[in-house]
């Protein structure tokens, strides 16, 4: 039988362990990414209305457009993109996610503040452009802190607890070692 022939895939493992990696990091940056589109578009329609609305100060209506897109993007986050992740600790979760979400508020907001006041850059499209690129700053510093303290992954499952990665594969076909006998306990 040749290489490409059927049977147990002979892929080495980590080989394997990357590419599943990557494609569960793909899929977490698109579900990412539509929570926090839906999101900017939450922020931006705020700010834009709260200005047209209101006397406020730009970055006022931008502070206010921002919560409202916090509360937004964490309903989106917890139950969309971070579904699947450890749901214990709810209120450490929502106070880490509060934090980062001020910090990002701070670097999205600190950046329309520059432009409005620190060079006077302050039309309508000028504030959008600024509060445009502050949300993008503010969105890396947050999809690196959101993943890695708020929305913390699961404990990887044993191999044989039906994973779809263990059915048909024993241990030697993974490209590994059998694993150790379990003790039993009385």
């Amino acid at each position: 039988m040749g290489r490409g022939s059927s049977g147990p895939s002979t892929a080495p493992a980590p080989r394997g362990t990357v590419r599943h990696r990557l494609d569960r990091l793909v899929r977490e940056v698109v579900k990412f990414g539509a929570v926090g589109g839906a999101g900017l578009l939450v922020n931006l329609l705020v700010f834009n209305l709260v200005r047209q609305v209101t006397d406020l100060p730009v970055v006022r209506a931008s502070i206010i457009a921002t919560v409202v897109a916090i509360v937004f993007n964490y309903l989106g986050f917890r139950y969309f993109t971070y579904r699947d992740r450890d749901r214990s600790g709810r209120t450490k979760e929502m106070s880490l996610f509060l934090l980062f979400s001020v910090v990002g508020l701070v670097i999205e907001n600190g950046l329309l503040y520059t432009a409005t006041y620190g060079f006077g850059w302050d039309s309508p499209l000028q504030s959008n452009v600024f509060k445009f690129l502050g949300i993008g700053v503010a969105t890396l510093f947050r999809f690196w802190s959101y993943r890695t303290w708020v929305f913390r992954a699961l404990p990887a499952r044993e191999p044989g607890a039906g994973s779809a990665a263990a059915v048909g594969a024993g241990p030697v076909a993974r490209g590994g070692a059998k694993p150790p006998a379990r003790q039993r306990v009385p």
